[in-house]
């Protein structure tokens, strides 16, 4: 007797608490990061822990920032590509770790995305500048020195670009692994709804707002108007698009993804998004997607575990996955939207 009425007593005072807890506040901030807006919207006990929370958050992708970044030139980054073809150097333990995911990656997507890219970055931007582009030999040159085979990663702090001229850009990746970070200190702080939006291109969607299904996103066309409305609960998503930053040479358009197999920038309008485990790999296989295509590139992807995409064609012509519509509950936007 005396067991039962202390268990109904402890239930009695569980219920108690639970009815005294305080509901979740809603936080969020915008910050200037990685060259773009970061957004962060995140349900929290209270308002006091949840700013506390935003801070740690964007420390964690300002340190990022400074280990990843091609901008400064006394950056982890740009210090191991000034070392290029000088043998093995210490690098910053992040640097390290998105370097070999990113070889990784360059594996899986046979070669279409390659954060060893640099030098043909390089390349077209002083051919956009001096408005020519490229000759057949200058191209022929630069691509000599592109390729992951050309990076090694040999510890938690140690890595090499083995050929000299080499270059690695992480802009294609850099976000994704950021957040990724992110959501670390989001779980280890028993966060269970958050919005990640770092430059509306990389996203980490994590449980769903209050009495929704989970986060809606806009899908838009890489023309004019929108293809429709994304729904995601517990996943990373990445969207590249060909002309997010075009440049013209004499009348011509290119974009500014470069395909590292051929050396030259897309010249057609269109925009992928890709779900993924992780926002870093989400981002890879965006880009990738773009480059092979419809074809070829949504049967590579959808041999990956947990990877889903889409490719938008300009005029709107939509290319799925399998399971795009199951994992994203997609709503094609209203005929006046389009």
């Amino acid at each position: 007797m005396r067991a039962q009425l202390a268990a109904a007593l402890a239930l009695a005072g569980a219920a108690s608490a639970l009815a005294a807890a305080p509901p979740p506040v809603e936080v969020g901030d915008g910050r200037y990061v990685m060259g773009t807006l970061l957004a962060v919207t995140l349900e929290a006990p209270d308002r006091e822990r949840g700013r506390a929370l935003l801070e740690r958050l964007y420390g964690t992708a300002e340190r990022l920032d400074h280990a990843l970044t091609l901008f400064d030139p006394g950056s982890p980054l740009s210090q191991l590509n000034a070392r290029a073809g000088a043998g093995p150097q210490t690098v910053d333990p992040a640097l390290a770790d998105v370097l070999a995911e990113s070889i990784d990656f360059s594996r899986r997507t046979r070669g279409a995305f390659d954060v060893s890219v640099g030098p043909l970055m390089a390349l077209w931007r002083a051919a956009a500048a001096r408005g020519s582009p490229p000759s057949p030999a200058e191209l022929a040159r630069t691509r000599a020195r592109v390729g992951s085979d050309g990076l090694r990663v040999l510890s938690p702090t140690r890595a090499e670009i083995v050929r000299s001229g080499a270059a690695v850009d992480l802009g294609g990746v850099a976000k994704g692994y950021a957040l990724d970070r992110m959501l670390e200190g989001l779980r280890a702080d028993g966060v269970a709804s958050a919005l990640l939006d770092f430059g509306e291109s990389s996203f980490w969607a994590v449980g769903a707002p209050p009495g929704e299904e989970g986060w809606r996103l806009l899908v838009r066309r890489p023309d004019a108007g929108f293809a429709g409305i994304a729904t995601l609960r517990d996943r990373a998503i990445s969207v590249s698009e060909s002309f997010g930053e075009a440049f013209e040479i004499g009348s011509r358009r290119y974009g500014h993804v470069i395909d590292p197999r051929t050396g030259r920038p897309l010249e057609r309008a269109a925009l992928a998004m890709v779900l993924a485990p992780t926002a870093a790999e989400a981002e890879a296989w965006s880009k990738a997607l773009l480059l092979l295509g419809p074809r070829a590139g949504l049967a590579l992807l959808q041999a990956e575990p947990g990877c889903e995409g889409l490719l938008v064609e300009a005029g709107g012509r939509l290319h799925a996955s399998r399971g795009w519509q199951a994992e994203t509950r997609f709503e094609t936007a209203p005929e006046g939207l389009r």
